[in-house]
Formats: structure tokens, C-alpha cells, sequence
């Protein structure tokens, strides 16, 4: 029997200062961990004017068949490379049920979830997609960097984050997800309703210091969002 522990995610956890009422919540991409964008967080100016929780997890390890199965921290199966990439969708929503539970604990710590922003690059970027607007109850923002829409087919989308602020980024020399699938994903968050900032950067499957100051000023934005609504709550 499996029990609840066993869907645990092991987590990297940054605080930029004391008691933070502010989460980020940061996937990382195929074969790589949650320390993968540790090094970000001390570039990030909105953290250093309210404390901040940074939370990277690291994905499981399992086959990957694209990488002739090789076992490697992946969020779910790539089955082929086409066009649209042929994903194993079911572990993919499996992957966003267990990041859920961050965001669960995080309530349970006292940040309500309004403060709770999620995002993600590459494979992660995919599973921030299906958490944040299948998630029910409202999430404070939603990044999406070097990825794709992989369940915009399929997804059970929330009435609670119908107006989640989306940033996505991508690079225009991406040799892995290619820039036409960041468009596609921006046109089709555009057709569901949703409203998204798109970046383009002169780079290839990478995080450059541009999209960090772009991401940055996103976050600000959320933040000030967060600390307005909690100074008219009080």
C-alpha cells in the first residue's frame, strides 16, 4: 500500500527573512534538481523588500524514453520529440497532484494562497501550467519559462484562477523547446480567456539575466498585489 509520505516531494527551501507570507514554488527542468535555480534567488530585488519563501523541488527519478530510458529526475515520460511532444500526461498531473501538496503545507504554515506564486522551466514549466489553473483556490501568479501548454487538451481548468497573472519566457535560439511552443502556449491561454505577458530573449534553453530582471518585476508586481490585499484585510 502506498502510503501519503511516499508522495512527499524532497524540497530545497530558501527564506529571504523571517516569517515569509510570500511562496515561490520553482519546478526545474528534465534531469536536472531544485538547485538548479538556488543561485537566482539572491538577483531577485522584490525578495529583499518583504521576506520570501523559495521552494525547489526535486522531481523523482524514472525512465525516460526519449533518453532511451535512461532513469533520471524527470515530472513525467517524454515519449517522443515531435511537434507538440508526445507526453506521458497521466504522470504529468500526477507530478502537479504532489506539488498540490506544497502548496497545501504552505497554507497549513500560514500563507494563505493568494500569496502562493508558482512556475516553472521546461518540464517543470508544463506541470506549473496544470497545477496553477486546474488548482482551486486562487494562486497568486504563474510563470512559465522555456516550456510548453502540454495538457491545454486536456486540462479541468479552475473558475478561481480564471485571472492568475501569467508571465512566460523563452528563448529565440531554444534547440529544445522550441519558440513556437511558448507562442502556441501564449495564443492558447489567450483563447481560454486568460490574460499573459510574453519575453523573448537572444538565447537558447537557458536563464538569462534579462528574464531574471523581467521575472523579478513580475514577482514585485504579485507581491505588491499580496501586501495590498493583506494591508486592506487587517
Amino acid at each position: 500500500m502506498t502510503t501519503p509520505d511516499a508522495l512527499a516531494l524532497d524540497t530545497l527551501q530558501l527564506d529571504t527573512g523571517p516569517d515569509p507570507r510570500m511562496t515561490v514554488i520553482w519546478l526545474h527542468g528534465l534531469g536536472a534538481s531544485g538547485h538548479d535555480f538556488e543561485p537566482v534567488v539572491p538577483e531577485f530585488a522584490f525578495a529583499r523588500v518583504r521576506p520570501v519563501r523559495f521552494i525547489f523541488p526535486h522531481a523523482p527519478e524514472i525512465p525516460v524514453t526519449i533518453n532511451g530510458g535512461m532513469v533520471m529526475p524527470a515530472w513525467y515520460d517524454i515519449l517522443a520529440m515531435d511537434i507538440d511532444r508526445k507526453v506521458d500526461v497521466t504522470q504529468l498531473k500526477a507530478s502537479a497532484d504532489r506539488v498540490a501538496r506544497l502548496i497545501e503545507t504552505e497554507i497549513q504554515r500560514g500563507v494563505a494562497s493568494e500569496n502562493i506564486i508558482v512556475g516553472g522551466f521546461s518540464q517543470g514549466g508544463a506541470v506549473a501550467y496544470e497545477l496553477a489553473l486546474s488548482y482551486p483556490r486562487p494562486l497568486g501568479g504563474l510563470f512559465a519559462l522555456s516550456t510548453y501548454f502540454a495538457t491545454a487538451d486536456s486540462i479541468d481548468r479552475s473558475d478561481a484562477n480564471r485571472t492568475i497573472p501569467v508571465f512566460i519566457g523563452h528563448g529565440s535560439y531554444d534547440p529544445v523547446v522550441a519558440e513556437s511552443l511558448g507562442e502556441a502556449a501564449l495564443q492558447r491561454l489567450q483563447g481560454l480567456g486568460y490574460t499573459a505577458e510574453y519575453h523573448r530573449y537572444a538565447m537558447e534553453h537557458s536563464l538569462c539575466m534579462e528574464e531574471v530582471r523581467d521575472l523579478d518585476r513580475f514577482l514585485g508586481r504579485c507581491g505588491e498585489t499580496i501586501a495590498a490585499g493583506s494591508s486592506s484585510a487587517t
